[in-house]
């Protein structure tokens, strides 16, 4: 079988408190841990989307309304639908399996990746992953 399910892809949760989320694939684990013996992920996502800027926006109202909110968590890949998409955002230095063993090293992760979620969006780059999803 073809693994489909590498780091950088942009997945779809389904299940869950994040349901209909978009989010990046930082590490997989194909056979399972000890803990979760059953094929699963690291993946950092979008918590709260961007809302939409318009142009007679003051500069403070514009950054205001970029501000986006992420998380990281640990994901069955049965509870993931893949994309065609991909994003090139290098997280796997902040973003570790170490990183959800304590609250405060759980929140340096989440800063981290929300400022480079946010560095991503301000390019332009990578649209679609930073839109809310629509169904």
């Amino acid at each position: 079988m073809v693994k489909f399910l590498k780091p950088n892809k942009a997945v779809i949760v389904l299940q869950g408190r994040y349901a209909g989320r978009k989010a990046v694939i930082v590490r997989n684990f194909d056979d399972g841990t000890r803990d979760r013996p059953y094929g699963h992920c690291l993946v950092a996502g979008i918590k709260k989307y961007t809302s939409k800027v318009i142009k007679k926006d003051s500069k403070k109202k514009t950054a205001k309304k970029s501000r986006l909110k992420a998380f990281v968590k640990l994901v069955n890949y049965q509870h993931l639908m893949p994309t065609r998409y991909t994003l090139d955002v290098d997280l796997k230095d902040t973003v570790t399996l170490d990183a959800l063993s304590s609250k405060d090293k759980k929140v340096t992760a989440l800063k981290d990746t929300k400022e480079r979620f946010q560095d991503r969006f301000k390019t332009g780059k990578n649209r679609w992953f930073f839109t809310k999803l629509r169904f």
